[in-house]
């Protein structure tokens, strides 16, 4: 999801980043109470230059895309509205690689201890 090393040269980029996730996290979590599947926000990757940022979500349904999709123009005004930033970046959103990558883990370690526990019947 970005990795640290663009944190250590941009640290202005990394605090936007939190706040933005903290921002769309509860914008998010109204637009899922108002009909959309549950929806969390992992992370916020904010383009140095400031004009693209991605939304980092858990898991991301084609609703769910159309939702936001529908609904980034709002998601990005609540943006300038709750912070001073003088250029609102405009927001993609996307599964969080390192949910999956994680999801992808834990299925190979349930599959190891199945077949491992089958072995010691």
């Amino acid at each position: 999801m970005g990795g640290t090393e663009g944190q250590h040269r941009y640290p202005r980029v990394f605090r936007l980043n939190q706040v933005l996730k903290e921002v769309l996290a509860e914008e998010i979590e109204w637009l899922s109470d108002a009909g959309g599947d549950l929806l969390t926000v992992t992370g916020v990757t904010v383009e140095p230059d400031l004009r693209h940022a991605t939304v980092w979500l858990s898991s991301l349904t084609e609703g769910s895309r159309t939702l936001l999709e529908e609904h980034r123009v709002e998601l990005q005004a609540a943006v300038a509205r709750q912070t001073t930033m003088k250029r609102t970046p405009r927001l993609s959103f996307d599964v969080d690689p390192a949910v999956v990558q994680g999801a992808a883990i834990e299925d190979a370690l349930r599959r190891i201890s199945g077949a491992g526990g089958e072995e010691d019947r």
